[in-house]
């Protein structure tokens, strides 16, 4: 008998952990990467490297690979890395047609309980002299805390096109009930033409100031946003550029600017002998290293990098009337063969405080964007 009850013991803990694995399934069902292979592919691509995107955001439901032409994508096969567990449907690597549009793919976490559902697209690269962003097209998000939130995208020929990102979702983190016009970037109806952008710089609460970021500014970048990242290293979540083939030389279109009341550091102390300043600026980069990896510039770089061809900054004065706006890129040029590869990227940024990467500016300092052009070179 006590050798049956000693057994019995030894084997409890084996049996609670068994039930535990049990319980323990994960329930996650995101996609993390995402890959084309096969030699017979590559002549779709500007660049082998473009054939994967990895670190997909897990905020994010589409993923989109840029190619030189969609003829010829009726039978494509698309490889996933998803979180443990989980599995996608159509399967992994199964040829689809993309040909006319995205792809819907359906991710169910390892434990049955969750799923997920991602657009995969292969889209042309634009070659227009110069494209107008208008901020006519909207949706609605919802984070997983259950606050909405605006974001933009474009539409060309009929494609839907995520240009566009902004830092909602991190402050979603904070706020369950928050609407879209709470929030430090929303679309307005009153626009220089139709509607418009409002950026505006908003206190975080005491969760935000406890992590020593006290303020959201309202922004909107040509990129994409991690929100992964956005409590240990907020300058990684934002991921800046687009890529293209062509090199832009102009940025112009409409602004109103009005600055908040007291400018405040990372630590909420007044700071009486500053006035908070907008931003606005574009950067065009090389998105590839020495060796070919793909490049992203962050918040920490974006404005430093060595990757950096040429840029454009404009700080715009405080009016509460629209005012137009240029600003030409400076730097050097880039070079035709890499930029027929599509190895070069650049973004438009806008916030409306200056220094609100650092957490510093003034709460109600607002900014108004709207018909903005980017113009490139012939």
């Amino acid at each position: 008998m006590r050798t049956i009850k000693l057994f019995f013991l030894l084997c409890l803990p084996l049996f609670f952990t068994a039930c535990i694995k049990e319980e323990l399934k994960n329930n996650e069902c995101d996609i993390l990467s995402a890959w084309v292979e096969g030699e017979e592919y590559e002549s779709f691509f500007y660049h082998s490297s473009q054939m994967r995107i990895d670190n997909i955001p897990s905020n994010s439901t589409e993923i989109v690979f840029q190619v030189r032409t969609k003829t010829g994508l009726s039978s494509m096969p698309v490889y996933f890395a998803l979180t443990p567990g989980a599995i996608i449907e159509p399967a992994n690597g199964s040829l689809q047609d993309f040909s006319n549009g995205p792809v819907t793919y359906t991710v169910t976490s390892e434990d049955g309980e969750w799923t997920r559902t991602y657009s995969v697209d292969f889209q042309e690269v634009s070659s227009s002299v110069s494209y107008l962003f208008s901020f006519e097209h909207v949706d609605v998000d919802t984070f997983s805390s259950g606050s909405t939130y605006h974001v933009f995208y474009e539409v060309d020929n009929g494609t839907r096109y995520n240009y566009w990102a902004s830092g909602n979702a991190g402050v979603a983190i904070l706020h369950s009930d928050w609407t879209p016009e709470q929030f430090p970037t929303y679309s307005t109806a009153n626009g220089y033409q139709g509607k418009g952008v409002c950026l505006n710089t908003q206190s975080t609460g005491a969760f935000g100031a406890a992590f020593h970021k006290p303020i959201a500014a309202g922004n909107l970048f040509l990129g994409k946003f991690l929100v992964d990242s956005v409590l240990t290293n907020a300058l990684a979540a934002t991921r800046f550029g687009i890529p293209t083939r062509q090199q832009p030389v102009k940025v112009s279109g409409w602004y109103k600017y009005h600055p908040g009341d007291e400018f405040t550091n990372a630590s909420m102390q007044v700071l009486p002998d500053r006035v908070d300043q907008g931003h606005i600026y574009a950067v065009f980069y090389r998105n590839q290293d020495a060796q070919g990896n793909p490049v992203v510039l962050y918040g920490d770089n974006v404005l430093s990098s060595d990757l950096i061809v040429s840029k454009a900054r404009l700080v715009p004065a405080a009016t509460d009337e629209w005012t137009h706006f240029e600003m030409t890129f400076e730097g050097g040029t880039a070079d035709p063969a890499i930029l027929a590869a599509m190895g070069y990227s650049y973004t438009v940024v806008f916030s409306s405080s200056k220094d609100g990467d650092t957490f510093e500016g003034a709460i109600g300092s607002t900014l108004y964007i709207d018909e903005v052009t980017v113009e490139f070179e012939n």
